[in-house]
């Protein structure tokens, strides 16, 4: 558990909003990170910016990437 507990949907602003949509639409719920990124909105959309870039990035075969990111996952005990 977080030090800082993160924003409720009802108490951030339409772009977090959208991002909270979009994250429970592929993840099924939202990460807690992005809750607690939603505190600060610039911070949120430098990460937004990233995650975008890194989806949008052709220099790696996707299922290499997918792969990648189940591994790291398993590593540091993530459920997503």
């Amino acid at each position: 558990m977080a030090r800082i507990q993160g924003l409720p949907k009802n108490k951030t602003g339409l772009m977090s909003q959208l991002v909270y949509w979009m994250a429970r639409r592929r993840l099924g719920k939202v990460p807690e990170p992005l809750t607690l990124i939603a505190h600060h909105p610039w911070l949120s959309r430098g990460y937004g910016l990233f995650e975008l870039a890194l989806d949008r990035s052709r220099l790696v075969n996707t299922r290499l990437k997918e792969l990648a990111t189940l591994k790291v996952a398993t590593l540091v005990g993530c459920p997503f």
